[in-house]
């Protein structure tokens, strides 16, 4: 299986744990660029007759889109999986509407989007718990400064709700692989013991008290 996947160095750990453990046959190419839209399809070495799974978790957020550069490398980025011709494309993103260029509109949607986050550590983590610390100063609290303070370039973090990813992938040549009904219905069962959840038009969608902060789904060329 050839993985497409976006990777932190930290992460070799995980492939060399398939391989001494699991006993799982295991190789990838690791290509060191900043800009995905800069790799080339013949960058990926991909065998014939190869499955090819591409996997994408959380990290299309970070890509600049089309309010930045005209030739969005979000698009050049779909353009690129569709070109591997993949046998699935697994998506995860951050179910955001705080792209907007105004200001206003992108407080608002932020605040929503972090208080959700917030209140769902408030409910299930204790308030003196030296991790949740960490995440809330570390990494929420950064990502939402990040989003309120930054404009242009400056700004990281740029996500799209699960209904924009679905005209721009399907823009792009993909259509979505349904979900197995079975196991959404077993999922259902078990997560309503947890948190709320909704499937959706073949996304699987996360949400706290109402609000979408996550969507997972599977593309296959149309």
């Amino acid at each position: 299986i050839h993985l497409f996947i976006s990777l932190l160095i930290k992460k070799q750990i995980f492939f060399i744990s398939l391989n001494i453990y699991l006993n799982v046959p295991f190789e990838y190419n690791a290509i060191a660029s900043k800009n995905w839209e800069t790799i080339r399809v013949e960058d990926l070495k991909i065998r014939s007759n190869e499955f090819v799974a591409v996997i994408c978790m959380m990290r299309f957020k970070s890509l600049l889109d089309e309010t930045i550069e005209m030739n969005s490398p979000r698009d050049v980025v779909l353009r690129l999986i569709r070109g591997d011709k993949p046998d699935n494309f697994s998506q995860s993103i951050i179910n955001g509407s705080f792209n907007a260029p105004f200001f206003v509109t992108r407080f608002r949607e932020a605040l929503f989007y972090y208080s959700a986050i917030y209140d769902i550590c408030d409910t299930v983590i204790p308030r003196d718990n030296q991790w949740r610390m960490m995440i809330e100063r570390e990494m929420v609290g950064r990502n939402a400064m990040n989003v309120i303070a930054c404009e242009g370039l400056e700004r990281i973090d740029r996500p799209e709700t699960y209904k924009q990813w679905q005209v721009r992938n399907t823009r792009a040549g993909f259509k979505q692989f349904p979900l197995n009904q079975k196991l959404v219905s077993k999922f259902r069962t078990k997560l309503r013991k947890w948190h709320h959840d909704d499937f959706v038009n073949n996304w699987m969608l996360q949400s706290w008290k109402g609000r979408i902060l996550s969507g997972s789904t599977i593309w296959v060329p149309a």
